[in-house]
């Protein structure tokens, strides 16, 4: 009983933290013509509410769409709907044809934050203290740390409350899978994962793992019997959930197509803001989309991609585990993030809910994850007016996880889930033994470079000849972290990962 109280005054704490940074700015507030992402959520709900379905994605007199056109899969544009019909009963305005663009007012940020307010309490929120509750051989401080360290993450907090998304609803979904195959509820969970993948394309970064997982789980019963059995209840199951999803478009094969062009947009190029990822850092030296045709740049793209996210799948369809799998989606998602066509900044928290759900387990890297993926952001942040609650809630973060896992103390290969690859590795290089050292000190050069960086960012004008240079440095700074991670996790996925049951209870 005391746990589930605690509990509840946690889910409450990360409430009040949400609803505290909702009453700052948002993406393009008073910045017309195009404003910014809160008119890209507003006026998908004008053309959802006025629109047929079938003229949704397509650019017609009524729907232009250069401007915020929807780009989404169907079960956003439903959600988008959904939001209209209450957006009609308060205020018809907010949603009126043509006339709406661009409308501000309080009531109305008043109603858009409060969407995202309540999307957060029916799916993520429950999702994350289900999962911390039902933690398997951990005690219940860890749990109730875990879960308050998750609900904190400055990152999503801040671009959804903030910046203005709903990307807690697609990682809502995708966290119910994974709580439902951690108890071998292995077709809700493939529901669970079709609907964060119906919600957002993106999710296609976790998409390889759950795929591995269950056919891994599939060729151990059997290739005859129960192991047949269980692929076919799978396949079914993940066709029907699509088949219900894309209903209202699968009477013509032009609209499916047209939904796909949208999702997809292969000929906006390879990457186009300052994103931390490899494209972005490697153009300051060898400029990609000039030297490499597009057709080139998308084949290496995916090559990279695919290469790099396979071993940790190859490894997780031979030996199917859930502490695997979990390992397995931040590393694959941190490849499509690192590698992939047309990133966009935000896609890291794609990886970062991943890395919370490990945070229990590993909590000094985890942490040190996070921090650099919210600091990714920081371009984006600034241009948004966010820096308050940036440095805010990513110092309240820090202090929590440092509090509640005592970070600094548990720097040991052991609480860092490494054990068989140092040893391994110490046969060839006997310094490897201060690697722990190695780390600390790596850490401490790390948060100090992040804190120059935010602060040169948010005070100095940038060079004339050099007007990106501060976000080009923000951007390249996280990347060279984010490969260390990439190898960090595709260690720990491939040589160190065992299922739970062989794991001794953490305290």
């Amino acid at each position: 009983m005391e746990k589930w109280s605690l509990m509840t005054i946690t889910a409450l704490l990360g409430l009040l933290v949400r609803w505290t940074v909702s009453l700052g700015s948002y993406s393009g507030a008073g910045k017309p013509p195009m404003y910014g992402d809160y008119e890209a959520q507003r006026h998908w709900q004008e053309v959802t509410y006025n629109l047929p379905v079938k003229q949704w994605y397509f650019n017609t007199s009524d729907n232009n769409l250069q401007y915020w056109g929807l780009d989404y899969p169907p079960l956003t544009a439903y959600h988008s709907l959904l939001c209209a019909y209450v957006a009609k009963l308060i205020n018809p305005d907010w949603i009126a044809l043509h006339t709406s663009r661009g409308y501000e007012s309080q009531p109305h940020k008043l109603f858009m934050r409060a969407t995202v307010f309540v999307a957060d309490m029916l799916v993520y929120i429950p999702a994350v203290i289900l999962y911390c509750c039902y933690l398997k051989e951990t005690s219940a401080k860890r749990k109730i740390s875990s879960a308050l360290c998750i609900l904190l993450y400055p990152g999503l907090i801040l671009i959804d409350y903030g910046h203005f998304q709903y990307n807690s609803v697609s990682l809502g979904f995708a966290l119910w899978g994974v709580l439902c195959l951690s108890y071998d509820l292995d077709l809700l969970g493939s529901i669970a994962f079709c609907l964060a993948l119906n919600y957002k394309q993106m999710e296609l970064y976790h998409s390889l793992p759950f795929f591995s997982y269950l056919l891994g789980k599939c060729f151990k019963k059997g290739l005859v019997g129960k192991g047949l059995l269980l692929l076919t209840k799978l396949g079914f199951t993940v066709g029907v959930s699509f088949a219900l999803c894309w209903l209202p478009f699968c009477t013509d094969v032009e609209q499916i197509l047209q939904v796909f062009r949208r999702l997809f947009p292969v000929d906006r190029g390879l990457f186009e803001d300052k994103v931390a990822n490899v494209w972005c850092t490697v153009s300051v030296f060898f400029k990609v989309k000039a030297v490499l045709s597009a057709e080139t740049q998308l084949k290496l793209s995916f090559a990279l991609t695919f290469l790099t996210a396979l071993p940790s799948c190859i490894k997780l369809t031979l030996q199917p585990s859930i502490k695997g799998f979990k390992y397995a989606l931040v590393s694959c998602a941190l490849s499509f993030f690192l590698f992939s066509f047309q990133v966009h900044e935000k896609s890291i928290l794609l990886v970062s809910i991943p890395v919370c759900l490990v945070i229990h387990e590993i909590p000094f890297m985890s942490t040190w994850f996070l921090l650099v993926s919210t600091f990714s952001m920081l371009p984006l942040l600034l241009k948004d007016g966010l820096l308050l609650p940036y440095i805010v809630t990513t110092l309240a973060f820090l202090t929590v996880c440092a509090t509640s896992f005592s970070i600094f103390e548990n720097t040991s290969e052991d609480n860092m889930q490494l054990k068989l690859f140092p040893t391994s590795i110490r046969r060839c290089m006997p310094w490897f033994r201060t690697f722990s050292k190695v780390i600390r000190s790596s850490f401490l050069v790390s948060i100090t470079l992040m804190g120059i960086l935010t602060l040169m960012s948010a005070t100095l004008d940038p060079p004339q000849r050099l007007p990106d240079l501060f976000p080009l440095a923000v951007s390249a700074v996280s990347c060279l972290h984010f490969l260390f991670f990439l190898l960090y996790f595709n260690v720990i996925a491939i040589w160190e990962s065992r299922d739970s049951r062989n794991q001794k209870k953490t305290n």
